[in-house]
């Protein structure tokens, strides 16, 4: 199925035709189109390009006017104000192009593929082994799946990279602990629950902290411990392999909650890199791109400097010869750019580390592992707060549990299902009570800008009121409701029709999902798909207001209406699968 030409690329191509035939020497001119509440489209572009050839801009949009083809597509256009165009589009036009859209049987709305797809590496969903998954985990994975399915869908090969905290001296102890504890990660039973997971992992933290802090000699042994797991020793490192595996039951039970797919092969730790810590390290030293200052090997930068005025260095490698995390994330981009081939270098990581990835970025633009054809961006998020504007914390100001919060979430989800539901079973209640409530968490995240913090409020979240994923969840399955009851009727486009004005503004916005799909896959924005989302069930409800369906004037008028009903369901079906979220056929 051929991509779908929009009603604003249709209209686009006959003004830049018109303007390029007014002013031959202007070349190709942009007309600068957009949505308008005075017409369908208003074009801007007619003042520049007048300035720029000293030209009346009226004269000008009059002549252009003249040479704009009209009937299929555009029904009338206008010249207002200084000299802009106001353009009105038929009926016809509107409702052909939604029938091509809605007779791509690939399921993609007619949406196109991206022009030049590259290979994006997105590092996101980064938890640390043997901890908690906490509401600081949320944004990463959220928006980091979300931005995963825009991209691909608009033809870019996406590769993941789940980059875990799995190396460190912490795991000293730990191994420590086990070595003379041997069986406290036993498995009684073959299936172990991510929760149980969780608690062997934390009962052992915790008494090895314990021990840590109150031994002399086990601190001791532990620390040599760190020596042996850096050097490799098999017997250590098949110790740390089960807090890793043990951990892993718990990340995907979490993942799995979140109705994520995060893939084995993806989770590429801080220790997949432990072979190329060396080389990059002498690969920096060697160029002179970082040089040795009081044993450290540190990179440093000009605009970057410390309260006291002192430059403040990037440490590759520490005085004592062990590595921190700048050599990791350097050995990172070189395994991405040059063994992975990618054009695009994404890490969704919290605003707090943009000083660290300015540098990391810096000092592989100056070793030459990032240039003009591989860029390397930080989709850096805000903070999750809470009711209050702080910090997100529990009364005891602790931080949150991730499942913790889910489960509040699907608790308080399901208790609005089952106000509303009519038919439902409790299994039924349940299995929509998880989706409308992961589905809650989601789009609350995704709505707010990225880089914004945002609150985190669980009775605005399910609430069937505003800008909420409930609310779209509402519209799609109200839509569900009225196909299952219409009958022998069934959704057919007649283009010979008239519309009433709330079918215009339904089918135009309808109609511009291909370029929201575009700009938030560029942008790396979700929060413009979740805007154009919450739009669209707002036009529908007006439509459904103002516009019979089952009760319209005549048989043509049902199916027409019921034609506009599918699509915008299936549009936003597909818009929330791009955000993560499920679209339940009934609530």
């Amino acid at each position: 199925m051929a991509s779908v030409t929009s009603l604003s690329d249709s209209v686009h191509q006959r003004l830049a035709a018109a303007l390029s035939a007014a002013l031959p020497q202007a070349g190709s001119a942009d007309p600068l189109l957009r949505r308008s509440d005075r017409a369908d489209f208003q074009a801007n572009g007619i003042l520049a390009l007048a300035k720029k050839e000293k030209a009346n801009p009226r004269e000008l949009a009059a002549q252009v006017v003249s040479r704009v083809e009209s009937g299929d597509v555009i029904k009338d256009i206008e010249v207002s104000g200084p000299g802009f165009l106001n353009i009105t589009i038929t009926d016809r036009a509107i409702t052909e192009t939604l029938a091509a859209r809605y007779a791509d049987d690939t399921g993609r709305l007619g949406v196109p593929h991206a022009e030049q797809p590259g290979t994006t590496v997105i590092d996101y969903a980064q938890p640390n082994v043997a901890k908690e998954m906490h509401v600081g985990h949320l944004r990463s994975a959220v928006i980091g799946d979300s931005v995963t399915q825009l991209l691909e869908f608009t033809g870019e090969s996406v590769v993941r990279r789940h980059h875990i905290g799995d190396w460190g001296t912490q795991f000293g102890m730990l191994i420590q602990y086990l070595e003379e504890h041997p069986h406290e990660l036993d498995h009684k039973a073959d299936e172990v629950s991510g929760e149980e997971a969780m608690s062997n992992l934390d009962r052992i933290y915790k008494a090895a902290r314990k021990l840590f802090d109150a031994d002399e000699e086990f601190k001791t042994r532990a620390r040599r411990r760190v020596v042996d797991l850096q050097a490799g020793e098999p017997r250590t490192l098949a110790m740390w392999q089960k807090f890793v595996d043990e951990s892993k039951i718990y990340f995907f039970s979490v993942f799995e909650k979140l109705d994520m797919e995060i893939r084995d092969p993806d989770i590429v730790g801080e220790s997949g890199y432990n072979d190329m810590l060396a080389e990059t390290c002498r690969l920096l030293e060697e160029s002179g791109v970082a040089v040795r200052s009081e044993g450290a090997l540190c990179v440093f930068f000009d605009d970057i400097k410390g309260p006291d005025g002192k430059p403040v260095p990037l440490i590759v490698q520490k005085s004592d010869g062990g590595y921190g995390y700048a050599a990791t994330d350097l050995s990172a981009i070189r395994d991405r750019v040059f063994n992975i081939k990618a054009n695009t270098l994404l890490y969704v990581v919290d605003a707090r580390q943009s000083l660290h990835f300015k540098m990391v970025f810096e000092t592989a633009r100056r070793a030459g592992w990032l240039n003009e054809d591989v860029k390397a961006v930080q989709l850096a998020f805000g903070t999750v707060l809470g009711k209050d504007g702080k910090p997100f914390k529990t009364r005891e100001g602790e931080t949150v549990r991730l499942v913790d919060l889910l489960d509040e979430a699907i608790d308080r989800a399901s208790a609005v299902v089952r106000e509303k539901a009519q038919d439902l079973s409790e299994e039924e209640i349940a299995e929509r009570g998880t989706q409308v409530g992961i589905g809650a968490v989601k789009y609350a995240d995704l709505s707010t800008s990225a880089n914004r913090d945002y609150k985190f409020d669980l009775d605005q979240m399910v609430s069937l009121n505003g800008d909420t994923s409930v609310y779209l969840q509402y519209a799609y399955a109200r839509i569900q409701s009225i196909l299952r009851k219409a009958g022998e009727a069934r959704p057919v486009a007649h283009p010979e029709l008239d519309l009433h004005e709330a079918e215009r503004a339904l089918g135009l916005h309808a109609d511009s999902f291909a370029a929201t799909v575009a700009e938030a896959a560029a942008e790396y924005a979700p929060h413009k798909m979740t805007a154009y989302l919450y739009q669209l069930a707002s036009h529908y409800t007006t439509f459904y207001d103002k516009c019979p369906v089952l009760k319209a004037e005549s048989p043509e008028q049902i199916e027409n209406r019921l034609f506009l009903c599918d699509i915008t369901a299936r549009t936003l079906h597909r818009g929330m699968a791009l955000l993560g979220i499920r679209t339940p056929e009934r609530l």
